[in-house]
């Protein structure tokens, strides 16, 4: 006999509820985005090199990132409206097909990442002095990326089913072993060969394979979430189309963003080594700046998907409300702490004096678009979490291509590097508004009682 699939989140009181579902992931988040801190801590007494090589990896990582992401928005926004339908038989065939896509795009991806590892990275800017550095440790890194891929996807589906705190428990333990194996296989400490930045990278792909047992484990014997796999072509088919209508602009949504980062990041390498050194430290201090925020956008689609499945549509409207309120709020006090203390924490990366200087200049600048960012991640999530996914593709892709790269090269012609930094914080708070005007208005005049016969429709669509 299987478990029943119960609605969690259609009744309470929505702040209280959204407050209960994130807290979870804001730990496992936090404890997260620390390892990446303090693994780029470790690399760093490597030497200068090293981080710049660490730091030319993230694009690449955050665009296979990115797709595990969008295949997780898709697989949590059908699996969430099934659940809210009340049709279980339909949320564990979606979630077991999802494991099934899920894997054969990750292998193909990293298998074809593999093969093009030093062309892409030269692509990208690397110097000669850096691509043997790159080439140590994306070597490893890409067979733990399935590893990464399909555990984000197993976590999605329990969201949808509003078990956060599994996940947060799961990445918790996670980077807590990640962060233990790091120092032991880059410096070679307690007889460990000392591996550099080798090291790093097979750190992260033994506690990712982990993850991914202890992951499928609790999805398919403690939830009872998977079923057979072996389905016939026709529901399998159906299965993936489901998760790719919302996982496929999803995933094109956050790509985007990785693709900006990697234009940025071949700017910025035109002002050397340290400054694309300073860039590699800001881009581990701020995703835990904005934590709170990535939590959020974890639960806000799951939220959005229930309800949306039961018809209880007025709560939207004030999930919109709550959201909007605490991002603002919460994006401004982390706007002031780091720029009171953003010297102390750049020189925990190291003395270099330039380096220090650059992270500084950014952290001055771009936290006072925090709140912005943080509603535009939670508009992405409610869209995308309502089967909606068109209007977070065009807001990230509006973001890069109208917004973000003409600002960007603007700022570079005037004001050098820190038009850089200015341009980021402009686009994060026109987009801002943009996503917020775009979700109230489609909650206010498509989804409320005078068309809810739309949403009964939306729902026999799905």
């Amino acid at each position: 006999m299987t478990h029943a699939l119960p609605a969690t989140l259609i009744e309470g009181k929505v702040s209280t509820q959204l407050k209960s579902l994130a807290l979870p992931l804001v730990w496992g988040l936090m404890a997260t985005m620390s390892l990446n801190a303090v693994e780029a801590l470790f690399i760093a007494h490597l030497g200068r090199e090293e981080l710049a090589a660490y730091s030319f990896t993230f694009p690449v990582i955050l665009v296979l990132t990115s797709l595990a992401i969008g295949l997780g928005a898709g697989t949590s926004s059908a699996v969430s409206r099934a659940i809210g339908e009340g049709d279980p038989d339909k949320a564990r065939r979606l979630a077991t097909d999802a494991m099934s896509l899920t894997l054969l795009i990750s292998v193909s991806v990293c298998l074809l990442g593999w093969l093009t590892l030093e062309p892409l990275f030269r692509l990208l800017g690397a110097s000669d002095v850096l691509i043997p550095h790159i080439r140590a440790y994306m070597s490893i890194w890409y067979f733990s990326a399935p590893c990464l891929m399909v555990p984000m996807v197993c976590l999605s589906a329990l969201r949808a089913m509003g078990m956060s705190q599994v996940q947060g428990y799961l990445m918790g333990g996670a980077a807590l072993l990640n962060v233990i194996l790091d120092p032991l296989l880059i410096f070679g400490l307690y007889g460990f060969p000392a591996l550099g930045l080798q090291g790093a990278a097979l750190a992260t792909l033994i506690t990712r394979a982990l993850m991914l047992v202890t992951a499928l484990y609790i999805l398919h014997v403690r939830v009872q979430m998977l079923v057979n796999p072996f389905a016939g072509w026709i529901k399998l088919r159906n299965s993936w189309a489901a998760i790719v209508e919302v996982g496929f602009p999803a995933m094109v949504a956050n790509v985007i963003i990785p693709f900006a980062s990697a234009i940025v990041l071949a700017m910025v390498a035109a002002y050397g080594t340290d400054a694309v050194a300073a860039l590699g430290i800001v881009m581990r201090i701020e995703p835990l700046a904005l934590i709170v925020f990535y939590a959020l956008s974890g639960v806000v689609g799951p939220f959005f998907g229930q309800n949306l499945g039961a018809g209880k549509v007025e709560r939207l409207e004030e999930a919109l409300k709550v959201l909007t309120l605490f991002c603002l709020g919460f994006g401004l006090v982390v706007a002031f702490v780091l720029a009171l203390f953003g010297q102390h924490i750049a020189g925990f990366f190291g003395g270099h004096a330039e380096v220090v200087a650059i992270t500084v200049t950014y952290l001055c600048i771009v936290p006072i678009s925090y709140g912005a960012y943080g509603v535009i991640m939670a508009v992405n999530a409610a869209f995308n979490g309502m089967g909606r996914p068109w209007p977070p593709m065009l807001l990230s892709a509006g973001r890069v291509l109208y917004i973000y790269l003409p600002l960007a090269w603007c700022g570079q012609y005037f004001w050098g590097i820190h038009g850089l930094f200015i341009a980021t914080a402009a686009a994060n708070l026109i987009l801002g508004a943009w996503a917020w005007c775009w979700l109230k208005r489609y909650i206010h005049k498509g989804l409320l009682p005078s068309t809810m016969a739309g949403v009964d429709i939306s729902l026999r669509e799905h």
